[in-house]
């Protein structure tokens, strides 16, 4: 799953790979070169008492370990700006898949999770990215060339180096196979933590309100906990592997002093010759133990490897049009014809057989009881997702054939929830018009009856926004809301319960300021309020994902029961009259 998931994604820095392999090809040389030239010092300098001998090789041995320094240094430069690129063009790819999600997709996975597959995730196969890097070539080498040089000093004594490699491999190589369905557990358990603090963080209001401090810190201290497990048992393992190469090359660097000593005294072997073998272990540890750390890292890179390719697999349910339709004259008539939508693994459809119909100048209003799929009707018409049955049209089109960007400009939608971004109250009115000027901003809050609470703020439309705009009440950010759609002036306007946190006063003059201000586009209201809608041109009701019935408030107050029923429990006879 890593190789496959790195492999396409290393192609565009093939010239920076080759570079690489070479600066590491010489690297390894130089490393392999010094311990023979320190055993011919030895051997032809110390113990023969040559000190031109030593001095020229000392020299050489320094100019070597220079060169083999500014290598190493470029070498690591390159892996990491490899490596770092190579993580940007990841996140950026599993961004835009999420970008493409519907809120099915998003609602599969969850929030916390998406972010830590973005960040943590991708972070991980970074790290292992520039260990392979930096290690692969120049590991391999110094232990094939480490036995190789030491075969060319003594064959003999080479056998016991040669020993060395499988008996480290296999002693690690259980460890690492233990540690890999660990490392997939923390992430898990990662994705855990985040979430209950997401949870906390957006929700304190409501815990403080309810006095759940206690609970909410015992619960995140469980899901901490569950992690600091995983991560202990991890960790020993880890430990573990240390001990393990010291002890093995503890072990070879005394059979090789033993049998070496004993060939010294029996004067077939040069002590010169017995320190290149030491020199050579160290540096075949020294390979065996990047091979280790690269395996150490892998689990957990495999395992961010595969939540990362689970979500670039995920195929999100809303699919642009391969041959978009493109309408030459938008007037924004919505026609929603017998659409039904079920969410996945729910008992039954949240819709079943809609149908209205909502026209320009007009005003269509959507009521119902709580869970009737007001807000999901609404949502297929953006196409946040699309119907399991029948059709959503705008202007006659299919929505699932019209162009995504020609969608963005006709539909408006404010949401249940308003969400601002972090900016300031300019950048967000002008998300959906980025070319709109001041003078188009102040009558969008003026009309939205937000202007007033804007000009009191100090810096007016550079006010700054916090994430969320949780610096507004909640009617301040359903105003602003709504004053960021009436910027972008489509010509469908979608009002998802976007007036339930503004007093009537401020409600009434807000949707005489809008009949005016949408005289000739669509109109469509979500509300709970019966004021809201009264005076709307038509009124859908829906019972339980049916449309139950289809008017004006007086008509449906004298022949529909549910709207009745709704109309009666917010007002008395007399004043639904």
């Amino acid at each position: 799953m890593l190789l496959r998931l790195l492999a396409p994604r290393l192609r565009p820095y093939r010239t920076l790979l080759v570079l690489l392999v070479a600066l590491q090809l010489v690297q390894s040389l130089a490393s392999l070169a010094l311990p023979t030239l320190n055993a011919g010092v030895i051997d032809e300098g110390v113990l023969r008492g040559d000190t031109g001998r030593v001095l020229g090789g000392g020299a050489v041995m320094i100019a070597v370990t220079l060169l083999q320094a500014v290598v190493a240094a470029a070498a690591t430069y390159t892996g990491a700006r490899i490596a770092m690129g190579v993580a940007r063009d990841l996140r950026s790819e599993v961004f835009r898949r999420v970008q493409e999600f519907s809120a099915r997709e998003r609602g599969r996975f969850g929030a916390a999770s998406l972010i830590t597959r973005t960040t943590n995730d991708v972070q991980q196969i970074q790290t292992f990215t520039v260990l392979v890097l930096t290690m692969l070539v120049a590991a391999p080498l110094l232990c094939v060339g480490g036995i190789a040089m030491a075969l060319r000093q003594d064959v003999p004594l080479a056998l016991v180096l040669l020993l060395f490699v499988p008996v480290m491999t296999g002693a690690v190589g259980a460890i690492v196979l233990r540690m890999r369905p660990l490392f997939r557990g923390m992430q898990e358990r990662v994705d855990g933590a985040n979430r209950v603090l997401r949870e906390q963080i957006t929700g304190v209001r409501v815990v403080r309100a309810f006095v759940r401090d206690r609970y909410e810190r015992e619960r995140f201290g469980a899901a901490n906990d569950e992690l600091l497990s995983v991560g202990l048992r991890a960790g020993r393992l880890q430990a573990l592997m240390y001990p393990t190469v010291l002890i093995v090359w503890e072990l070879t660097t005394v059979a090789l002093v033993y049998v070496g000593a004993h060939r010294i005294d029996s004067g077939t072997f040069q002590p010169g010759v017995l320190v290149a073998f030491l020199g050579y272990l160290l540096q075949t540890a020294m390979s065996v133990m990047m091979v280790l750390f690269l395996l150490m890292n892998m689990p957990r890179a495999e395992a961010g490897a595969e939540r990362v390719r689970e979500v670039l697999d995920t195929r999100s349910s809303v699919v642009p049009p391969a041959d978009p339709v493109r309408i030459a004259d938008s007037r924004g008539r919505l026609e929603v014809r017998g659409a039904g939508f079920r969410y996945p693994g729910a008992e039954e459809p949240v819709l079943t057989d809609v149908g209205l119909v909502a026209r320009p100048g007009e005003t269509t209003a959507i009521v119902g009881s709580t869970g009737s799929g007001k807000s999901t009707l609404l949502g297929l018409v953006p196409r946040l997702f699309d119907a399991a049955g029948g059709a959503v049209l705008v202007d006659g089109v299919d929505v699932r054939r019209l162009d995504p960007e020609l969608m963005a400009r006709t539909v408006g939608l404010v949401p249940q929830k308003p969400y601002l971004f972090s900016g300031t109250v300019a950048t967000n009115l002008r998300y959906g018009w980025p070319g709109a000027s001041d003078e188009e901003l102040w009558h969008a809050l003026e009309v939205a009856q937000a202007a007033d609470f804007v000009r009191d703020l100090e810096d007016g439309l550079d006010a700054p926004v916090s994430q969320g705009g949780t610096n507004f009440s909640g009617g301040q950010r359903q105003r602003l809301a709504i004053a960021r759609v009436l910027v972008a002036r489509p010509r469908l306007y979608l009002f998802d319960d976007s007036f339930s946190a503004l007093d009537p006063r401020t409600d009434a003059r807000l949707r005489e300021a809008l009949r005016e201000e949408t005289a000739d586009a669509t109109v469509v209201i979500v509300a709970q309020r019966v004021s809201t809608i009264r005076e709307a041109d038509r009124i859908v009701v829906l019972d339980r994902g049916r449309n139950v019935g289809t008017g004006t408030h007086t008509s449906l107050m004298r022949d529909n029961a549910t709207y009745r029923e709704i109309v009666l429990s917010q007002l008395t006879e007399e004043e639904a009259a």
